[in-house]
Formats: structure tokens, C-alpha cells, sequence
């Protein structure tokens, strides 16, 4: 198995930022893709941000230019910087990680879940 757990949900006002970790343990051989979605109350789960372990990103349209994905390899650590942050941008945000374990191969794993909450 390889455990994520997400930190750094809270609740924000209009405009102001939030900083998103995620930490991934168990023996893992390598973490190919890893990214952030989130799901808002009575809404399905999207993607946010997505970056890859050769760096390359890819974002969704509400968080462009306005969020920044970045993983720290030595740590196997995912991190999602939100500035300007909007009240539709409440939602849990949710960890996931894909790669190959030693001992199970392929693996996907989601976190559990940090809330953020941005008041208007």
C-alpha cells in the first residue's frame, strides 16, 4: 500500500492563499504522476492539477494562473500553492499518486481529504 496524507485545508476569505501538502509513504519503486482534485458539496470530483516525474504540469481551466502544482522527489511530497482564491475553489481537495510499488507493482492511491473553505 502507499499511504498519502494531505495537509494545510483551512479556511481562507476571498483572495487570500492556501498551501496544500501531501505526503506519500510505503516502498515505493516510483511516483509517475501525481496531482489534486477536488470535489464540492453536491458536485462530482475534478481535477485540478496534475504534474508528472519529469515535471511536466497540467492544470484546469479554474486554476490557471492562480495555482501553482509542485512535487519535492527526495520526499516523494506534492504541494499545491492556491493564491486568489474564490469561494467557488471550496471544496475537499484530494490527493492522488500513481506509480509502481515494489511489492504490488501499479498502484493508485488517493489521500483522504483536506477541506477548504474561502468566504466571500
Amino acid at each position: 500500500q502507499v499511504q498519502l496524507v494531505e495537509s494545510g485545508g483551512g479556511l481562507v476569505q476571498a483572495g487570500g492563499s492556501l498551501s496544500l501538502s501531501c505526503a506519500a509513504s510505503g516502498s515505493v519503486v516510483s511516483i509517475e504522476l501525481m496531482g489534486w482534485y477536488r470535489r464540492a458539496l453536491g458536485k462530482q470530483r475534478e481535477l485540478v492539477a496534475t504534474i508528472t516525474r519529469g515535471g511536466t504540469t497540467n492544470y484546469a481551466d479554474p486554476a490557471k494562473g492562480r495555482f501553482t502544482i509542485s512535487r519535492d522527489y527526495t520526499k516523494n511530497t506534492l504541494y499545491l500553492q492556491m493564491n486568489n482564491l474564490k469561494p467557488e475553489d471550496t471544496a475537499v481537495y484530494y490527493c492522488k499518486a500513481e506509480g509502481v510499488h515494489r511489492v504490488l507493482g501499479a498502484f493508485q492511491s488517493w489521500g483522504q481529504g483536506t477541506q477548504v473553505t474561502v468566504s466571500s
